[in-house]
């Protein structure tokens, strides 16, 4: 049986991401910090934080793990035509913070969320550095979705998305799958299967498998102004 790991607050390496707890699935570590470099360090060997307000850290490494190729994205007939009649704009890196906090507020039938104020403070520390990004859908100046994740070399790993008006969020993940095809990346980690990730187009995979990609990826280039704080229009 596998046991779990506690991590302190030096930069000691993770475990292996095959080691992780079947039940609850995928569930690595224990402990540590969310400074820059430590978080780095986990995407890098495929592993993201996950834990509830008042909670320890929690590291993990789900099996299977869901994941977008580029270009094998779904867009529903409906979904196509229902965005083309929108005059929404979409940007990328122009509002961070608001992306976060759009992504921190409880969805229906939740009491509190994952994306703590520690969470918003150590991803936007990450933003600043260049590693983490957003996508923001605006319909005139209002904010009305969008997502936020990091780049590991050619692989954009996804945290969370946000909406306000339908189909907003995944106005903003098509513009992310778009975006990451044309400027050089090989793979999107979405972490964890949910509806809404499938409806989209997403792959459950091995661990092993997703694990083999990452480290394929992970230093690969992309092009050097990807993140440059821009408008970009969805093609449809």
């Amino acid at each position: 049986m596998n046991s779990l790991s506690f991590i302190n607050h030096t930069l000691d390496p993770f475990p292996s991401p095959e080691s992780a707890l079947k039940d609850p699935n995928g569930l690595l570590a224990v402990g540590g910090d969310l400074h820059p470099r430590r978080l780095l360090q986990a995407y890098y060997e495929g592993i993201f934080p996950w834990f509830n307000q008042h909670d320890p850290i929690l590291w993990w490494s789900p099996d299977p793990r869901a994941v977008f190729m580029p270009g094998s994205v779904n867009i529903a007939r409906s979904l196509r035509k229902y965005l083309k009649k929108q005059r929404w704009r979409i940007t990328v890196n122009h509002a961070f913070a608001d992306v976060m906090a759009g992504c921190a507020m409880p969805r229906a039938g939740q009491d509190g969320t994952w994306i703590t104020s520690e969470i918003r403070l150590a991803y936007q520390q990450l933003h600043h550095m260049g590693r983490a990004h957003s996508f923001e859908v605006w319909q005139g100046e209002r904010l009305i979705g969008g997502l936020y994740g990091l780049n590991v070399g050619q692989v954009f790993c996804g945290e969370s998305m946000f909406h306000r008006e339908t189909n907003a969020s995944k106005a903003a993940f098509i513009a992310l799958h778009q975006y990451a095809l044309a400027k050089g990346y090989k793979l999107i980690d979405a972490q964890i299967m949910n509806p809404h990730l499938l409806s989209l187009g997403a792959k459950a995979i091995e661990r092993k498998q997703f694990l083999a990609l990452l480290y394929r990826y992970r230093d690969g280039d992309v092009q050097p102004d990807s993140w440059l704080a821009k408008e970009v229009t969805l093609e449809l």
